[in-house]
């Protein structure tokens, strides 16, 4: 190569010799030469820059993550809500919660004022009674508006969550037995959690005024923690399955709903039964404490929680509880462990790195008096969860530990189980009717109504519904192993059908006197259920159930015998069908 040659400009002309022999003159600036003899290397401009990586130890994109997916349950929630409220505590509901209200009313001397309130929070109280059903209707309208928008942008205020929080715990406290699961107090107290997320009227996704609290942050992985603890503890202390480690060996097909994949994972070998069972004990036991023990022990617990959870959404339809369970664990990471969710040209992740660059030189944003009163507040809510979890934790504790209880008005923290004790045999309520005359008639034809999700025809495949919830289905399970006595809202719905009540009959899948004449009789039977065996000549012929008649459950009733019935319970008497006049 021969010497090269500087020019006029600047550049530098080199002559090369290829392999044919012939010269070849290159230019290059005279600055880059010091590269090549020692100085800094220019990249490579067909290799794309590296993107820049978050720090750890920040949770901008977490609070995003975290108000979204809480956002999500919201939706979900008022969509229910929405779907079944009007026929469940509606005016002409199975439980009005009208009704209910008065009888507060009354109980707390006849006025709406403070005792009321505190009884039962709801913002029905300053509502028109005339129509309550429009009431319902637009509390979960206007829940599932605004909690659409905070999950789609990514953005919220605290008067937003304020506003869903106060909606769906409005709802929560007049539902009364329709409401009565612990996923309903676990989304209040994971929405109130939400609301300190939020600057207090600013609309960003990373508002820079409002940096995530780190305080906010540990409230939520505490209620992870006493979630999965509670329900562990409940388990060793209750049914002696847990402890033998054979009650993965029924839940699949005894829990309330189940799905196709319950189906296949009952059929499981007996060794992964037992896997099963000492996972969930190693899980909601141990991996808890994982959470205290520094960055990385604490996102393996996060991982640990959610893939837990996902996994029990696989295996049956528990409604929103595992999605919510979810949203805690979400909090074990922070925006470094989270930007994989994030496109590199986001515009929330270029304002966290540019808001790391300030703080690493030094020129992060002084605090200003909204940010000093924002820690005030900060510590505030670490103190009021640090004082209402003393009843949480004396409860997890104790030798007679309850679950999914509520220790304040407001269910602001509560404690929380599942699955104490596990049903060894699977029941069922099946409501049929019959056009006969005589109910004692031996060729009397009684035909069966269906529900929406839980089993029933022995035909029709397992349903797949979470996050949904319906909220019928899932009560005629309880109802299945108690007696119509203790569940008398089961002799009211059997009066709607003898009624041809639309509302109720939108609760169910099938009528099968739909357009033609109405039952004369109603009656409930008591089966026993059993999964098919895969393979077998029952599952050959479509058949996914296996049923087995224990009895009757209430036996069958006509309108004119239920008319002192619902007098006495103050229920309004089901019209006579002028198809029967």
């Amino acid at each position: 190569m021969a010497a090269p040659r500087e020019s006029v400009d600047g550049s530098v002309r080199r002559r090369r010799v290829d392999g044919s022999g012939r010269q070849k003159e290159t230019v290059s600036n005279s600055s880059d030469i010091s590269g090549e003899h020692g100085g800094k290397k220019d990249q490579d401009p067909n290799t794309e820059p590296r993107p820049e990586a978050l720090q750890t130890g920040t949770f901008w994109l977490t609070r995003i993550v975290l108000l979204r997916s809480v956002s999500f349950i919201y939706l979900v929630a008022f969509t229910v809500a929405y779907n079944q409220n009007k026929q469940l505590i509606g005016e002409n509901g199975l439980m009005p919660c009208k009704s209910y209200l008065n009888s507060v009313k009354r109980y707390v001397g006849g006025k709406i004022g403070t005792a009321a309130l505190t009884y039962t929070p709801s913002i029905l109280w300053f509502m028109d009674w005339s129509s309550m059903d429009s009431n319902l209707d637009a509390m979960a309208l206007l829940g599932m508006a605004v909690s659409a928008f905070v999950l789609v942008t990514g953005m919220a205020n605290m008067v937003i969550m304020v506003m869903l929080w106060v909606l769906y715990h409005s709802l929560v406290n007049v539902g009364q037995l329709w409401y009565s699961f612990g996923w309903e107090s676990q989304l209040l107290e994971t929405g109130f959690l939400a609301i300190f997320l939020c600057p207090v009227w600013t609309l960003s996704q990373v508002p820079r005024g409002c940096p995530p609290s780190l305080i906010c942050i540990w409230t939520f992985r505490w209620l992870v923690v006493r979630i999965m603890l509670g329900a562990g503890l409940i388990k060793i202390r209750g049914d002696k399955c847990w402890r033998e480690l054979t009650c993965m060996d029924y839940h699949y097909e005894t829990q309330p709903v189940p799905n196709p994949m319950s189906y296949y994972m009952h059929h499981s070998p007996w060794w992964i039964h037992r896997f099963e069972t000492l996972s969930n004990h190693f899980i909601e036991l141990i991996a808890p404490f994982f959470t205290f023990l520094g960055r990385r022990m604490c996102v393996v617990s996060g991982a640990i929680q959610i893939l837990f959870q996902v996994v029990l959404i696989i295996s049956g339809n528990l409604s929103f509880l595992n999605w919510l369970t979810i949203v805690p664990s979400l909090a074990c990471f922070d925006d470094a462990s989270l930007s994989f969710l994030f496109g590199s040209g986001g515009g929330a992740k270029k304002a966290v790195l540019e808001i790391q660059r300030e703080e690493a030189a030094g020129r992060s944003q002084k605090p200003t008096r909204g940010m000093m009163i924002r820690r005030v507040v900060n510590v505030s809510l670490g103190v009021l969860i640090g004082f209402l979890s003393v009843p949480v934790v004396m409860n997890l504790v104790s030798s007679k530990q309850v679950m999914n209880t509520s220790f304040d008005p407001l269910r602001i923290v509560n404690t929380y189980g599942a699955f104490g004790s596990i049903t060894k045999e699977r029941t069922e309520v099946i409501f049929q009717g019959t056009l006969s005359p005589d109910p004692k008639d031996p060729n009397a034809i009684w035909e069966e109504y269906q529900f929406l999700c839980k089993p029933g025809d022995i035909y029709r495949r397992p349903c797949l519904i979470s996050p949904y919830h319906y909220r019928l289905d899932w009560l005629m399970w309880f109802a299945a192993f108690q007696t119509y006595e203790q569940s008398e809202w089961v002799i009211h719905i059997a009066g709607r059908l003898l009624a041809n009540d639309s509302a109720i009959l939108s609760l169910m899948d099938h009528n099968p006197f739909h357009n033609r004449q109405t039952p004369r009789w109603v009656r409930g039977e008591h089966f026993r259920y059993k999964f098919t065996e895969p393979g077998s000549s029952s599952a050959a012929q479509g058949k996914w159930w296996l049923r087995k008649r224990i009895g009757p459950y209430f036996p069958a009733v006509d309108l004119e015998a239920l008319r002192g019935y619902f007098q006495s319970r103050n229920w309004p008497h089901p019209h006579i069908p002028t198809n029967r006049k």
